[in-house]
């Protein structure tokens, strides 16, 4: 791990870890209130901190299950998961996720793919979202289930949950109304990332958990804060334009700025 001591040891300073644990918990707080972990964004500050690429898939997504497993709970005790549905999806991008983590790829490759990605979901969050009242177009429900394999290999391949690409793809359709689509979106970033860090472990070797731990662990502790909030106001005080614009934007800058720096 040969970037993984000097990242810790201050690589990047410390007015620089005190911005980035502020950017973890302010990400963490806007995509819960969407039902998004955060992952792909996490992996985005990572690799612009200088985290080695082998290494920020596994924080990020042990910080994807920090947010959204206590967004899930919440959803689900308020009676908001369409489990049909939810489970469903899940159950068909989970195995693509496990073999996305286990897929060899290169770093450049990878922030390429990562900065593409981030740039395509800012973009799929901009879309105008309609309401489920409008009627589901059924050729349209019936494509998330194809589409879902693919979404959940690309979420293992680059260390993501793939519900930011997930909820624009439902709300297009017309799949349920926006806080059963947010529930949805977080199991399916759950499941996705518990099946992605598996592979990516398997790849890597599972010493990376105890590297991601030492070196994520305040980080972990920062998005468990602002993902409590933001699942709390998804529940309870739910806005969903403003939270979709300026989770699109944050997605957008730092996609933009991955992808320049690659």
């Amino acid at each position: 791990m040969p970037r993984r001591r000097r990242w810790l040891d201050g690589g990047i300073g410390r007015i620089g870890f005190a911005a980035l644990l502020a950017a973890f918990c302010v990400t963490a707080l806007l995509y819960a209130s969407v039902g998004f972990g955060g992952g792909s964004t996490y992996s985005a500050l990572l690799a612009l901190s200088g985290m080695d690429y082998r290494l920020l898939p596994v924080v990020s997504l042990l910080c994807n299950l920090a947010v959204v497993s206590g967004s899930s709970v919440r959803f689900a005790r308020a009676g908001i998961t369409p489990w049909r549905g939810a489970l469903a999806l899940t159950a068909i991008a989970a195995p693509a996720a496990l073999l996305g983590g286990l897929t060899p790829i290169g770093e450049r490759a990878f922030l390429m793919l990562l900065g593409a990605s981030l740039c395509v979901a800012g973009a799929l969050l901009l879309l105008p979202k309609r309401e489920a009242s409008e009627g589901r177009s059924r050729l349209g429900g019936r494509a998330i289930y194809v589409a879902a394999m693919p979404l959940g290999y690309l979420a293992g391949l680059v260390g993501i949950g793939g519900g930011i690409f997930l909820a624009p793809l439902l709300h297009l359709v017309r799949w349920d109304n926006p806080r059963a689509i947010a529930a949805t979106a977080s199991l399916f970033i759950l499941v996705n990332s518990l099946f992605g860090l598996s592979g990516q472990l398997a790849k890597n070797g599972f010493g990376m958990l105890g590297a991601a731990a030492e070196a994520g662990l305040p980080l972990m502790i920062a998005v468990v804060i602002g993902g409590q909030i933001g699942s709390l106001f998804a529940v309870r005080l739910f806005k969903p334009k403003v939270i979709a614009w300026l989770t699109a934007g944050l997605t957008l800058f730092v996609g933009v700025r991955l992808l320049l720096g690659a």
